[in-house]
């Protein structure tokens, strides 16, 4: 369902060669959402600009800071524009407006994320047909508490049961994408949930590569904005996300709740059965239908599953077709 460009982190040193200007990155805007980042933002954006993309090329999206973020990000002579609404896809939602690329970069501006990496995700993007390529975090020493480490692996593998896919880190605040593809998204999710919409989208209808990047120490700790709330928040809204990509999935996954309780009320009434001669003749039929009811929404899970990769297979087939036609209709 989706190509991973680079399995481990051992793979980093022999490739580092392909971390370079080689690229067209004329073709690549970055957009910075952004909430007092002021320690951080002029770093963030000296980096991107150190690795050959066009001031032009930078949308710094401002969520309302009231340090000077504002101030530092003009001072670098790119443009920063306010965000309209709140939250991150807003603010994502809002820097599409100002690109005119066709690849299009979302970094945050904290400073966490090395923009070196950007020219290794054009790459991944052109030469393996991605339609989002995902910076797959590897984690400096102290640059993320293990409580939070620990939660991305619980969300990306809840992530990877719900949608069949086999991603290493669906949360990452670094990616990128065709902008033709990611304007198509409704970023109905907010806060740090984006990422998961985003994902999920292009998991149905896209291809998605990973490589992995290094993962910095925030250069502002005390500015730190995600907590553990935010963790059950996001697995909330990544059930959302599968209700509405793979309804019957989550109707049937309710169906197989039925089943413990079928289970418990039916060794219940075996057991006074077999060994007490109480004969629980209502219970028995209740568990009975409980039982059956959760073995058969299993089924329909496993096959809804089966159901929904044939589909995202057909819809990549006939988005590749109608790709090469308009190619071979410009020509």
């Amino acid at each position: 369902m989706q190509s991973i460009c680079v399995e481990n982190q051992a793979e980093i040193v022999s490739l580092k060669s392909i971390y370079r200007s080689a690229v067209d990155l004329s073709m690549v805007s970055v957009i910075i959402p952004v909430l007092n980042e002021e320690k951080a933002i002029g770093m963030v954006i000296d980096e991107i600009v150190s690795i050959g993309i066009s001031r032009v090329n930078i949308v710094v999206v401002d969520g309302g800071s009231s340090d000077r973020t504002v101030e530092i990000a003009r001072s670098r002579q790119v443009l920063v524009v306010p965000q309209e609404g709140r939250g991150k896809a807003d603010a994502v939602r809002t820097g599409l407006r100002y690109v005119s690329t066709p690849y299009v970069v979302v970094i945050d501006g904290d400073g966490t994320y090395p923009a070196k990496y950007i020219s290794a995700m054009v790459e991944a993007l052109e030469s393996n047909g991605c339609d989002l390529v995902i910076g797959a975090r590897i984690y400096g020493h102290g640059s993320q508490k293990p409580v939070f480490r620990f939660g991305n692996k619980v969300l990306t593998k809840f992530f990877n049961i719900l949608f069949g896919t086999n991603l290493r880190d669906v949360l990452s605040g670094m990616y990128m994408a065709r902008v033709d593809e990611l304007s198509t998204i409704d970023f109905e999710m907010d806060g740090f949930s984006l990422e998961s919409e985003i994902v999920s989208h292009f998991a149905s209808f896209g291809n998605i590569c990973e490589i992995p990047i290094e993962y910095r120490s925030r250069v502002d700790p005390k500015a730190k904005k995600l907590n553990v709330l935010h963790g059950l928040k996001i697995a909330k809204d990544i059930v959302r996300l599968m209700w509405r990509y793979n309804p019957t999935l989550f109707i049937s996954s309710i169906g197989i709740l039925m089943l413990i309780p079928g289970l418990v009320l039916g060794g219940y009434t075996a057991y006074h059965y077999f060994f007490t001669g109480i004969k629980h003749y209502v219970k028995g039929v209740i568990a009975v239908i409980l039982t059956a009811t959760g073995l058969i929404s299993s089924v329909v899970a496993v096959l809804s599953l089966y159901i929904k990769r044939f589909e995202i297979r057909i819809t990549r087939q006939l988005e590749k077709i109608r790709k090469e036609m308009t190619k071979n209709i410009k020509r």
